[in-house]
């Protein structure tokens, strides 16, 4: 790290304040972003549940109430919930809150709810809403009016809405002051019942703090205790559920236009993120090349955005994979968007972030200088974290045969193996063929061989059940061969044998100590002198290391991995450092780090730690691989868990499982559509992505 130490002294601040600013605004907007759409979602169900209840109460008591004032407070707070139309049904409810209480004085409750719905009716729903789902399409449509009247919308949520932030910011530190006996009460138009503080001493201070719009997320956070302590004392703590949504909004969408908050992020945005363009990103800030955006590569980018340096991140896809789900794809059960988030989603927000789509053709560190197709990228510190691709040890002539799984194409390719085995066999009219093509054989008893092989036995004997008329795919032939003596090796004894035993009631036909010798077109030969007669093979057998050595021209360990220092850096090179299934780290006390996907999120963000320390002037902890525990399943309703201190099995670990990869997924469209997915599959006993997309492999050609 030390050109980055040595870029410090063109600094103008201290790096010490440089850092820690940058991390701690970074942090709090990353926060922010994260609490903003649940916080919406949230108020629009409170506000909707409060209508409804008041509509429910006003048609019971007002005889009088008319149909249309029904029918607006029966129709529009579940749009509003749903986020359709949401600018006109919170008018609505707006305007039935001030016609449809006939003339009555306003409450403090309605007050509130009048000034939560304007800002609805003014910005429209936040990003969880049907409005923002169908905003940019509707806006480019054909319909009548369409352009010109999201145009307008948007004009509006751009200007009028934060105007409208700082009324109700002025609202409510005119509330507090009356509340607290500085000013003149107005009940007409000031919800003062609603917001009596605790700590009379404090009403000033905050008062003005609003007022000003400074720290709103801080100021209102010391409103609501101040305010919750007070209800809690007079025994009124259902009150306070509208104050909070009032101070919720001005801490998550800010203090609005004319704010101290406002000009704050205006000099920071100048100063501090240069979140808008990489190109304004200060020349001297150092930089960082990270090359390969898996887990390691993303995690890593996720600590540098907060830093103040340059990122560049190379991929030669335009996509983060996550891979513990790619059997799925291959297995029918999830498409490919599914598992993919695109790279420059992730870090659309962070100025100084590049994202390049591109492949590494040779690395000279003596220049400091990384070669794509395209082009030289230089950098000051350079990340290798490009994973891993099958290793058919030493024959490589199996891969037309038995092909690996370790992206997407190869995903969709044996998905389109596996059905076409299927399609082919139903037209067969040989049976030994038949036999043959309803053979599949996965070598090697890793967590992805015992993953596809449950996964292909759950395809055969219920998700193509009654799809084919001359042949009963349940009858299909699933073979796991493993040259060891159990399944899934890495895991303790007992839960192998768990898993061994969940197989075979899959119907999965188990062979150990039976080591591979040939494979080809018609079949796979075993040392014990057995063939089995098929034409669909799948590698799950090893991995060998991507050709970062190669660019280096450095020290490897057996696998091909570069070996790297207790700070994760290649032996021999200052700036350059390794991680995941790139590196050879004994990171694990002293054993070597194993390739799993929390190892190599850990190393990225060990890296860019130590990134942070160089920033400060200081030397990073050598990296501590803390292991978090090994997983796999076995079909719907079974898996294994080893966490060293527990041991799981079944149905609990399969549970487990699904919530564990569920939230490791990147991106909320792909946990929702993975458990759309699922449950899809889970409750109908069908996959639903049985698409023959690929015809690349002889195993899915022609008859």
């Amino acid at each position: 790290m030390q050109s980055i130490q040595a870029k410090l002294a063109e600094e103008r601040l201290s790096p010490f304040v440089r850092v820690t600013l940058r991390v701690w605004i970074k942090g709090a907007l990353a926060l922010l972003a994260v609490a903003r759409p649940v916080f919406d979602v949230v108020v629009r169900i409170e506000l909707a549940q409060t209508m409804l209840r008041a509509s429910f109460t006003m048609m019971m008591t007002h005889s009088t109430w008319a149909a249309t004032e029904a029918i607006i407070g029966l129709i529009a707070p579940f749009l509003l919930m749903a986020g359709l139309a949401t600018r006109v049904s919170a008018t609505a409810l707006a305007l039935l809150i001030c016609a449809g209480w006939r003339g009555a004085t306003l409450d403090a409750g309605s007050l509130v709810l009048l000034a939560l719905l304007g800002w609805y009716a003014l910005r429209g729903a936040g990003a969880v809403s049907i409005d923002r789902a169908i905003a940019r399409g509707l806006g480019d449509s054909a319909l009548p009016l369409a352009a010109p009247v999201t145009r307008m919308l948007a004009w509006v949520s751009r200007q009028l809405a934060p105007l409208w932030l700082t009324a109700m910011r002025l609202w409510l530190a005119a509330t507090l002051l009356a509340a607290g006996g500085w000013i003149t009460p107005d009940t007409h138009v000031l919800p003062i019942g609603l917001f009596g503080l605790a700590v009379q001493a404090l009403v000033l201070p905050l008062a003005v703090l609003i007022a000003l719009g400074l720290a709103m997320p801080l100021t209102m956070l010391l409103v609501f205790l101040n305010l919750g302590t007070a209800m809690v004392m007079d025994g009124h703590v259902g009150l306070l559920l509208l104050p909070t949504m009032v101070l919720g909004l001005l801490a998550f969408e800010g203090a609005g236009t004319l704010s101290l908050d406002a000009l704050s992020r205006r000099w920071l945005d100048r100063n501090v993120l240069f979140d808008r363009r990489f190109e304004d990103v200060p020349a001297h800030w150092p930089h960082v090349v990270v090359v390969g955006a898996g887990f390691g590569g993303v995690a890593a980018v996720n600590r540098l955005k907060r830093l103040p340096v340059r990122v560049t991140l190379i991929d030669r896809n335009n996509y983060h994979l996550f891979q513990p789900l790619l059997y799925q794809i291959a297995t029918a059960a999830l498409s490919p968007a599914d598992v993919a988030t695109p790279i420059r989603s992730l870090f659309a927000a962070d100025g100084n972030v590049r994202v390049l789509l591109g492949t590494v053709e040779a690395i000279d560190p003596a220049a400091k200088v990384v070669t794509l197709a395209c082009g030289t990228i230089a950098y000051d510190t350079l990340l290798l974290a490009t994973g891993a691709t099958h290793s058919y040890f030493g024959r490589d002539e199996w891969a037309a045969f038995a092909p690996g799984l370790k992206t997407i194409e190869d995903g969709t390719a044996i998905r389109a193996r596996v059905l076409t085995a299927f399609e082919r066999a139903e037209a067969s009219d040989n049976p030994a063929d038949a036999a043959r093509l309803l053979t599949f054989v996965i070598v090697g008893a890793g967590p992805t061989g015992v993953e596809l092989a449950g996964a292909i036995a759950e395809l055969a004997h219920q998700g193509l059940r009654r799809e084919y008329r001359n042949i009963d795919p349940s009858r299909a032939r699933i073979v796991l061969v493993q040259s060891g003596p159990r399944v899934l090796p890495s895991f303790p004894e007992a839960l192998s044998a768990q898993a061994a035993a969940a197989l075979t009631r899959l119907g999965v036909e188990i062979l150990l100590d039976s080591r591979v010798t040939g494979i080809d077109g018609c079949g796979v030969k075993l040392a014990s002198g057995q063939t089995i007669a098929t034409q669909t093979v799948l590698w799950g057998a090893g991995v060998v290391a991507s050709p970062a050595a190669r660019w280096l021209r450095c020290e490897t360990d057996r696998s091909g991995r570069v070996v790297v220092d207790g700070q994760l850096r290649v032996a021999g090179f200052a700036d350059v450092y390794a991680i995941g299934d790139t590196a050879a780290s004994s990171g694990w006390n002293g054993k070597p780090v194993p390739g799993l996907a929390p190892a190599a999120k850990q190393a990225g963000e060990h890296f860019a730690k130590a990134v942070e320390q160089a920033l400060l002037g200081r030397q990073a902890a050598p990296f501590a691989y803390k292991h978090q525990g090994s997983l796999a399943t076995i079909g719907r309703k079974s898996a294994v868990a080893d966490f060293g201190w527990i041991r799981l099995s079944g149905a609990p670990a399969w549970w487990l499982w699904g919530a564990v990869h569920v939230g490791f997924l990147a991106g909320f469209r792909n946990r929702v559509a993975v458990l759309v997915n699922w449950g899809w599959s889970y409750f109908t006993m069908r996959p639903g992505i049985r698409l023959i997309t690929d015809s690349s492999h002889p195993g899915t050609k022609g008859t």
